[in-house]
C-alpha cells in the first residue's frame, strides 16, 4: 500500500506561481512513476506531469514550459512548480503513484488550485 498526501493548494492571480508537494508513505520502494493529474468541473481527470524513478519526465502540452515536476527520492516527495498560471489551470490537482509490480495506481485526496483572472 502507498499513501499520498498533497500539500494545500490555493488561490493565485493569473501570471502568478504556486508550488505543490506530494509526500508518499508506505511501500514507497514499489513506486515507479509518480505525478500529477487535474480535474476541472465538468471535465475528466487529465495528466499534468509525471516523473519516473529514473527521472524521466512527461508533461501535458498545456503546461510545458510553465510547470516543472521534480522528485526527491530520499524524502519520498514529488513537487510541482507551477509558473505563469492561467485561469484554465484552475482544477483539483491529484497526486498519483504507479507501482512497477502489477501497475497499481494510488491517488491522493486532491487539492484545489484556483487561478483568478
Amino acid at each position: 500500500q502507498v499513501q499520498l498526501v498533497e500539500s494545500e493548494g490555493g488561490l493565485v492571480q493569473a501570471g502568478g506561481s504556486l508550488s505543490l508537494s506530494c509526500a508518499a508513505s508506505g511501500n514507497t520502494l514499489s513506486i515507479n512513476v509518480i505525478g500529477w493529474y487535474r480535474q476541472a468541473p465538468g471535465n475528466q481527470r487529465a495528466l499534468v506531469a509525471t516523473i519516473s524513478s529514473s527521472g524521466s519526465t512527461n508533461y501535458a502540452d498545456s503546461v510545458k514550459g510553465r510547470f516543472t515536476i521534480s522528485r526527491d527520492n530520499a524524502k519520498n516527495t514529488v513537487y510541482l512548480q507551477m509558473n505563469s498560471l492561467k485561469p484554465e489551470d484552475t482544477a483539483v490537482y491529484y497526486c498519483k503513484a504507479n507501482t512497477l509490480l502489477y501497475s497499481i495506481n494510488y491517488w491522493g485526496q486532491g487539492t484545489q488550485v484556483t487561478v483568478s483572472a
